[in-house]
Parts: C-alpha cells; structure tokens; sequence
C-alpha cells in the first residue's frame, strides 16, 4: 500500500489543532483528509467504539452489523481510499450480490433482481410488455442525474447558490428533475404496480412519500439497478475498520467512551471543547456528531445557526426498529437482501410522514449477510438483521416491539416456511430510545433529514456555523444528505472548508 502525497491546494494550511466530534462515516472521513492536510486531529466517540451507526455488534458467535447493510455506489468508497494512496481491496473483499436483492409481494410473487442488465430487462419485461424497453429510457436518464449529481451536486457546500452557477448543471437543470415529483416520473414509464414498488421503494428512506421526492432521486435506480448491490466480507464494520486505519495512518487519535459535553467559544471561535476527561485547546472543529444536539447541548443559545422551532419543522427521515436475531439453522427461501412489500407501501409511508403512527401492516427489510459470509454467524447458523420504518419521535415501548416482532416473524414465517421464533440462539432489538441513547439522535431518527424539495442543497441545516468562525458539520443533517456515500463526501466537504477557514483567517 503507498501513501499519496498532497496535491489539492485546499490541503495546504500550516499545522493546526483540530477535533472532529463523532468516528461515523463523516467524521472518519473528515479526520482523514485533515490530518492529509499535516493537522493534527483528535475524534472523540461518545460511544465505546469506533463508527457511529456502522458499529458491529459482536455476541454468542454472531457479528451484525448495527446500521447500514446496503453498499451502493462503490466507486465513492473506492475515490476515498484512492485519495489516500489505497484501494478498497487493501482492507477488505468485496463481493457483487446477485441476486442484488428480492422483492416480495406476496408468498408466489417473488422478483429476485439479477445482478446482470439484460437478466433484469427480460424479468421486466414478462411483467410488462414493452418495460425493458421504458427501463433503457429510465436509468438513461437516471445515469445522467447519478453522474452530474455524484460528480458534481454532493460536493457542493451549499452556502450560496451561486454555487450552482454552472454552465453545466444550468444546461442540465430540465433533466436533473429537481422540480418533478419521483412518483409521477415513474409513472410515465411504468403501469405494473410491482414495477412501480420497485422503483419507488428507495425513496422510502429517504424520508418523503414519493410524491413529495424530486424526481432527482431516480439516481439511486442507477445506482441499485446498474451499478449493483455489493458486500464487503466481515461487513460494514470492516469498511469502519479501513477508514480507521487511513485515520491512523495520517496520525490521527481516537477518543473513545469521551462524549463532549460543552464547546468554549471565544471572540467568535471555539477555543476549546469539554469532556469528563478533561478541557482540550483546538484550533478548529468539525462537528459530524447529530447536528441538533451539538447545536442545542453544547453551545450557547447566541451561538446556534438554528432554534428549537427550527428543528421542529424539519421533516426528518424514518427512524427504525430492528432485530438482530441468530437462528440455529439455515433458511433457504431467504437471500442476503429480501425486501417485503406484501403490504401497501403508500398506506405505510403515509403512516410515517403523515399521520405518524405505529404501522396498520408494516413493510419491513430482512438481511441475512450469512448467505454471503460465513464469518458472521456460527457454522450452519444464520443472521438475521430485520428492520422495519418507523416515524420518527414516535412512542417506544418494549411492549410495542415485541407486538411488532410477532407481527412482522409470522409472516416472515409464513413465506420460508420456517418456525423461526423456535430456533432462536440470540434476539436483540434496537428502536427509537436507542437511537436517541446511542447517538443524541434528533427524534431518534435512523437516517436523518429527509430529501424534500425544501430540504434540498442550500436550505438544508448550514454545513457552516455562521457565528462561530472555526466550526462546520459533516453527517446525514447537513449537505449532501443521508446515506453512507453522501456522509463520506460531507466529510471531505467539511474538511475542506475548515482548511479553507484555517489558510484565510
């Protein structure tokens, strides 16, 4: 493995002292491209481990992965790595899944998506004559929004908008579909309900009903449908592993079990920040911890960019309640990735975005990652992570999970025709009260700040702080938005911006 040298000008202030508060995707990714830059960077994790959402929990010969389970757009991982003088392939195996993943709609309505284009245009098209045909047209389209989107809308800060005073997006701005609704976009192609679901269901989590999602968003059809659906071995948690070790690599030291409690701003910068460990002097910060609570528990009302009644207007995206189960033996219906949709999507999106309740018939997510890896689960064992979208700030009881665990393993049952409840070693679950212990998680939401149009680029929460001069965010509340390659690139935008801060001041 070689070590890059520095080449990006904004990587070329003289050395500072800077704390990134938080070790998940965007904060590693922060710290890393500081200390690239020869600053000296010190994360703190709240948390006894490193990764934020991405920890891995270890137990009884099992290793689930906490969070995410799905690794799309591969080559946002890969340019990280690459920055660094490393490939993804000099920490972990990567594997493409196929099939990608697995709908079902019912016990004998089951579409397992092929990992190989022309597979998938004929399953379209035995579903809806003349479909493989609309689909080409489709993710044409959808190619252009996922290039001119990764390439060049998720490295924009989103400070002014005259960042986007660019010959290319301005001459790309009908197609981009900002302004068009994703439901009525897929409409124009698509008459096959299921065809429908399949193409609407990404959107699920990026916190809107489709309707109310920018047809922007087909980019994540591109990604899943022709880019594929991969698996690092080991999981995600290896993937945390790696970016860890770039971390290290540039000098970078991890705090653990260390939240902080309190930043000290003087003259209109952060002196210093406050642990029960002690009071440390830094130059900079980069907050990648949840961006509400660092604005409402560690700095001063005159110093937040935002107030409460902000943050109660916000739509944010689902929260979650998930089991980690181990079962002793095998389960042959199931694949890695199997999404139910045996249930009406628009009724559940309705339930969390409009009338937020516990769900009338829930749509839930089924990982069984030992179907890809036999290093996560005891030989001839399977595991089992299983979530379900769920509003967020939403009552949570164990009472109610284990009313919702019953609901949702009969008809997990049902379909594999596996008594599965018997066969459990190991059960876990995590829900909302989690999310909020874990993380300060606003409402404990799962995934952050939903996708709306309103919330989109510049009016979502400042990647900056506007009153103190040495601090920005990075994370899934800020600019680009949820998901774990968007949470990379805001922490490469975030240290960019406070290297920018650090070279001018």
């Amino acid at each position: 493995m070689l070590k890059s040298d520095l080449s990006d000008k904004d990587f070329l202030a003289e050395k500072s002292s800077i704390a990134v508060i938080g070790s998940g995707f965007s904060g590693l990714s922060a710290a890393a491209y500081l200390a690239k830059a020869g600053h000296s960077v010190n994360v703190y994790e709240k948390n006894t481990e490193i990764g934020g959402r991405s920890r891995q929990l270890v137990d009884n010969g099992y290793t689930f992965d906490m969070g995410p389970s799905w690794y799309w757009m591969p080559e946002v991982f890969e340019n990280f790595f690459n920055d660094f003088g490393y490939k993804a392939s000099d920490f972990y195996e990567l594997k493409q899944l196929d099939p990608g993943f697995t709908v079902v709609f019912g016990k004998h309505d089951v579409l397992n998506i092929p990992a190989d284009y022309a597979a998938l245009e004929t399953m379209f098209e035995s579903i809806e004559a003349g479909s493989a045909k609309q689909l080409a047209l489709f993710l044409e389209e959808a190619a252009y929004k996922y290039n001119t989107g990764m390439n060049k809308l998720v490295h924009k800060p989103g400070l002014s908008l005259l960042e986007f005073a660019d010959w290319d997006l301005i001459k790309g701005a009908f197609k981009l579909q900002v302004f068009t609704s994703f439901s009525k976009h897929v409409r124009r192609f698509f008459k096959d309900q299921r065809l429908i679901t399949l193409m609407e269901f990404p959107v699920l989590f990026l916190g809107a009903m489709p309707e109310d999602t920018p047809a922007l968003y087909s980019l994540m059809n591109y990604a899943g449908l022709k880019l594929g659906t991969w698996y690092p071995k080991g999981g995600f948690g290896k993937v945390i592993e790696a970016m860890q070790k770039v971390c290290e690599a540039q000098g970078v030291v991890f705090h653990t079990d260390s939240p902080v409690n309190h930043c000290q701003v003087v003259d209109g910068r952060i002196d210093q920040i406050s642990t029960k460990y002690g009071d440390s002097h830094y130059d900079g910060v980069i907050a990648s911890a949840d961006y509400h609570h660092v604005e409402q528990q560690l700095l001063e009302p005159g110093l937040r960019n935002y107030d409460t009644n902000y943050w109660s207007e916000r739509v944010m995206a689902p929260s979650s309640l998930i089991f980690y189960l181990g079962v002793t033996h095998k389960i042959e219906k199931l694949e890695h990735h199997t999404l139910f949709f045996d249930a009406d999507l628009k009724l559940h999106a309705k339930e969390i975005y409009k009338d937020p309740k516990w769900p009338t018939k829930p749509l839930f997510y089924v990982c069984c990652p030992s179907k890809s890896d036999d290093s996560v689960a005891p030989d001839g064992h399977e595991n089992l992570f299983i979530l379900m979208p769920l509003a967020p700030g939403i009552e949570d009881t164990e009472a109610l999970r284990e009313e919702y665990f019953d609901l949702i393993m009969g008809r997990l049952e049902d379909y594999t025709g596996i008594a599965i409840r018997t066969a459990l070693d190991y059960k876990k679950s995590y829900c909302v009260n989690d999310f909020k212990a874990d993380y300060n998680s606003f409402k404990g939401n799962a995934y952050g700040l939903a996708n709306t149009l309103l919330q989109t680029a510049h009016l979502k929460p400042s990647i900056k702080n506007k009153k103190v001069k040495n601090l920005f965010y990075a994370g899934q509340l800020t600019v680009p938005g949820p998901g774990v390659p968007p949470s990379i690139i805001s922490g490469k935008v975030s240290a960019q911006l406070l290297t920018q801060y650090l070279n001018h001041k």
